[in-house]
This record gives structure tokens, sequence and C-alpha cells, in this order.
């Protein structure tokens, strides 16, 4: 969206229209385009308030062609549920073909320079080609998945005059919709569906793991029932081989729903076709908690959802309170302690609550100072330990439990320096205990499954354009953290696929790992801090240190990023938003509480952890 400076409405084709609560406000400051002559911006608008919906204005009556590929690009960015205004500024033929689902995404609003005419002599008047360039960011799929991008966006866009009206329409239009950064984060918004990995149970029961799945739609475009469409499609392609969903192939919202909204019970009906007529009531309640769990995310209120077949017929219905004994949601889990290393290097801890700053060694043999430790990793169930030896040569696994002992080391590395050994270890939900042996001469990656008892397994990792330095695998047992350090000295974030054969479990894969936090040269320590986000420490290039959260999809978060903090070496967060952020720092271990400034909890201790 672009606006005038003067703050006045201009009268001019393809003016979008914002409306708020209060009114109507004209969108200020747009930049003029010749018809011929050098390169020009089309500024993007500057961040709206949530309330405000903006709405295309149609082509006026002999409009230019400059004017209408100006206003074309302004409806690109309006709230138009289908882009019928936008469509109108295009031929019957282009209007028929053109796909607005996918997005580019700019650094800024998309310049435009008029290309040589296309045609000599009168064919001049009846032609005209436009050429629309910018650095790109990021692109949308069809499946609202978001994909960082890099590089120089370049573009024609062809206008043609229709020889009965005499009216300029654009015949080639570019594929899908081309916005600038502050307006894509207007108007789309992050949302995670949720998905149960295929090879991951988790508690005695074996309950379903479930598994987000991050999707930008349209915030303003009835996107609660664009979820519900968009989650009963399945998962997006990158995500889709490690999980599954409880829904028929095929089920889809009954013909003409629109406008889902609860009730003011904050109770949802969600009317479903004929393919999940059938469903048994367990699989029914699976479906139901893939829908609140979805949901949640956009009515955080919500508390019951009911699945209703044709005429009228009641599913089954799945209040907020029972979805968590259906499946088991990392975010939904709250760690009972905070774990951390002493200036003895024994394992102690601290209540995740606790106001004060005690800390008491952990039963077992990690706690009695039977080996000095250099890093840990506590199970989910917080009942075993995975610790690696201050020379970060061995890895043991002991119960945290009084009569806890240590057996022979599960993984040892044979690295030379220190620093060549091992990485702090971590677990996933289903009680596999992952490490990186970043030995030069043989680098690997295990997995130690059977709740960290079995033997290890190396695990099969795609070519990287670097070493490994940090490993942290999601909870859910399908997306593996790593931090990849380049011969140029830049440490990349990087999101990676755990795929494995079958139940059995042959050597999983690390594949297709996608960047995580694509404009940051160095991370230096990271962190699972939710269903699909991460906190990380790092800079970016030419800045300085910072610390902030990153989507797993390399998305940027909105929102305020954790307090400044200088000199931070490791970094623990739970899933559960609600716990503290912990770090390591030249001030030793300190938290920091929602709403305050970073704490002191213990001036000697390190390697602070939550269980995963």
């Amino acid at each position: 969206m672009v606006a005038d400076r003067e703050g006045g409405a201009r009268r001019r084709p393809g003016r979008a229209v914002a409306y708020a609560v209060c009114g109507a406000v004209l969108l200020s400051g747009c930049a003029s385009m010749p018809d011929s002559g050098d390169l020009r911006n089309v500024e993007s608008t500057p961040r709206q308030d949530t309330g405000v919906r903006v709405f295309a204005v149609p082509p006026a009556q002999d409009a230019s062609s400059s004017e209408i590929m100006q206003g074309f690009l302004e409806a690109l960015t309006s709230d138009d549920p289908q882009y019928d205004t936008a469509r109108k500024y295009l031929t019957p033929a282009a209007a028929r073909v053109w796909r607005p689902e996918r997005a580019t995404v700019l650094a800024d609003g998309p310049s435009i320079m008029t290309d040589a005419p296309e045609e000599s002599g009168r064919e001049q008047d009846t032609r005209r080609t436009y050429v629309l360039e910018g650095s790109k960011v990021a692109s949308v799929d069809a499946q609202h998945a978001y994909q960082p991008a890099g590089g120089a966006y370049r573009t024609q866009v062809r206008l043609s005059k229709d020889a009965k009206s005499g009216q300029w329409r654009i015949d080639a239009p570019p594929a899908g919709v081309v916005m600038g950064k502050s307006d894509f984060q207007r108007n789309y918004t992050s949302v995670d569906k949720f998905y149960f990995a295929t090879h991951t149970k988790a508690g005695t029961n074996g309950r379903p793991v479930a598994v987000a799945d991050p999707v930008f739609v349209r915030s303003k475009v009835d996107p609660m029932t664009e979820m519900v469409r968009s989650l009963l499609r399945g998962p997006t392609t990158w995500l889709e081989p490690v999980v599954r969903s409880s829904f028929p192939t095929g089920t889809a919202l009954q013909r003409g729903v629109t406008g889902l909204a609860p009730d003011d019970q904050n109770r949802l009906v969600v009317p479903l076709n004929a393919k999940a007529a059938r469903v048994g009531r367990a699989r029914c309640h699976e479906m139901a908690t893939q829908l609140l769990f979805t949901l949640r995310n956009l009515t955080p209120t919500l508390e019951t959802v009911e699945l209703e077949g044709p005429g009228g017929r009641r599913l089954c219905d799945l209040a907020e309170d029972r979805a968590e004994s259906v499946a088991w949601r990392a975010s939904a889990q709250s760690p009972q302690y905070l774990y951390f290393l002493d200036g003895k290097h024994r394992l102690v801890r601290m209540p995740t609550g606790a106001g004060g700053t005690s800390a008491t060694p952990v039963p077992g043999a990690f706690g009695e100072g039977t080996k000095e430790l250099q890093s840990v990793a506590v199970s989910r169930d917080e009942h075993t330990v995975a610790g690696v030896t201050a020379d970060g040569r061995s890895l043991y696994v002991t119960p945290l439990a009084a009569a806890g002992t240590l057996g022979e080391p599960v993984v040892t590395s044979l690295g030379v320096p220190k620093d060549e050994r091992l990485t702090r270890p971590s677990w996933d939900a289903r009680g596999d205990l992952w490490v990186a042996d970043l030995n030069p001469v043989k680098p690997q990656l295990h997995v130690v499954e059977q709740g960290g008892t079995g033997k290890p397994v190396t695990v099969t990792l795609p070519r990287l354009s670097g070493r490994i330095t940090d490993v942290r695998v999601a909870a859910d047992g399908v997306r593996v953290a790593l931090v990849v350090a380049s011969k140029d000295d830049k440490q990349s974030l990087l999101i990676g696929r755990i795929e494995r054969e079958d139940e059995a479990g042959d050597a999983p894969a690390v594949v297709d790992p996608r960047p995580a936090a694509p404009d940051m040269e160095l991370v230096t320590a990271m962190s699972w801090a939710g269903d699909s986000r991460l906190v990380v420490v790092g800079r970016e290039q030419g800045g300085v240190h910072q610390m902030r959260y990153v989507q797993v999809d390399g998305s940027t978060l909105e929102g305020p990023a954790p307090a400044a903090l200088s000199r931070a070496t490791a970094i623990a967060a739970a899933e559960d938003e609600r716990v503290p952020l912990v770090a390591s720092s030249e001030d030793g271990i300190v938290r920091l509480p929602s709403g305050a400034q970073w704490q002191k909890v213990d001036k000697d201790g390190t390697a602070p952890v939550y269980p995963g």
C-alpha cells in the first residue's frame, strides 16, 4: 500500500481504502509513476493497526496504463477476500488463469520501470510492458508455506488496450501476489497447524505426539475458515513425510461454509463432508484435537470443538481440557525443575516457579559429583539424565534417583582437542537421546534409543556446508536444530527433518535442512522455545550480538525480543512459553521472568537446561 504525503485523498484509479472502527481513512503516500523513464520505488505501507481493514478500488474509466499498473499493485495489498477487485485490472483471460495463492515478498515495495515498447508505429498505443524489480525476502507457496529467499526479483507485466472499450488492462500479470515486507506483515499472520508424528509416541499410554506445521494466512480474510481448510488439505510438503493426519483422505468443509467462529460459549462447530462421517470415536477425538490445537493459535479463548457431519449429525466434540489426554504437545508440558551445573561441575536443580536462587544437587551420581560435567540433558519426564564429562570425551546416562549409579559411557569421542569431542546431548518425547561427535576424523551424529540405554546408532546426515557444532532435537522427534560452522567462520542455524524407515527404527536420517535464521551469520547458542520457534543468540552481518526468537520456517516473528544480555554463552528455554528464559553469561546463571529484567541465579553456575 502507498499513500499521499499530504494526508488528503487523491482521486486516482486504484486507490485502496482502509476502514477503521471509527470511520474511513485513506492510506496516504502513493508514489507517482510515469509512463516512461527511470526506475521508481513503490513504497510499502507502514504497519497499520490490526483493526484496520483495507479495501481496493476498481479501475477508473479511461485510466492510463500507469494508473492500471499502480492500482493493481495496490489491490494486491488489500483485504479483498478473493482478489476480485485486483482481477478487474486484468483482461478476462488473464483473470481466469491468475493464481493469487502464491506470494513473493520483497524487502520494499516493488520498483517499477517502463520497458521499451513491444511494437512500433500505431501499436505502441495498444501495448505497454512494465518491469517489476526488488530484493527477494521470501516466498509463500500454494500450501501457505513460507520459504526464505534472497537475490534479485525481476518480472515483466504486460498491458494491452481493448480495441472496443479503449480501456487498458493487464494481460500478463506477475505470478501470484507481489508485495513489500511491511505489507506482508500487515496482511498475513503465521499460524501453527497440527498433525501427529508418524513414529513418535509419548507417555506410558503411547499418546500421539503433536507436530506444529507453521503456515501463513491472510489475517483479516476469514482466517479461521482458511486455517481449517489448510489443516484438512494436509501438511506442507516439507513436513509431510514424517507426520500423519487423523482426517480421512478427502475430508473437507461442507460446501459453502465460510465465516467459522466460536459462539458466545467459546464453542466452534465445524461442518465436514461425508468423508468423515464413519470415523470411530477415538479417531474423531484426534481430529478434534488437531483442530483445537490449531485454532487456539488464532482464538486462545476457544474451549470446545464439535465436528458435524452431513445433515447436522454430531460426530463428536472435545473440550480444551481433554485434548491433552488425547495427544502430547510440547508447549503444554511445564517442566518441574530448572537444571544447571554448579561451581563444582555437579548437576543441581531448582523448582521452575521458585522465586529464590537456592539450588540443590540432584539425586544420584551426577548430584554427588562422581563425574565432573561439561553439559547435561534431562529427559522430558525428568526421570533420567545424560551428561557429557568435563573433558568432552564421554557421555553417561543415569537415573535421576538416589540409587542412580554410573555404568560404562554410552558414547565416547576420540577427538583430540576438547572442542572437537561431544556436543551437549538432547532428548525427544520418544525417549531417544541425541548427541554429536565433533571429531574431525570421523564426525557423526548419534541417537541412543530405549531411554538412552540402547546401542548408539549413527544418523545419516545430508551434505552440509560445514561441521555441526550444536544439536537440539525437537520434542516431537521429527525435527532437529543444527548449528553448522562453515570455513568462512559463519555459523548458521538449520532445521532438518528426521526420517525413519519403520517403527523398528533403522538408522534415522536427517534430510532437507533449511535455514531458520537466514539473516544471522553467527549463531552461538540456541534452544527450542515453543512448538515451532527457537530462541537464538547470534549476530547479523555487520551487527552486534543479540538474542531473539525465530520460526522454524525462517520467518520473522512479531513481538519484542528478549531483553539484551551481554556475553551470553548458553541459553535455555522451555516449549511452555510461560516459563522464564535462563542463560549462562559473565554473571553466571541468570533468568528472565515475564515483564522483568535479567536476574542473577547463581554466580558460579554454567550450562543451564530445562528437560529436553
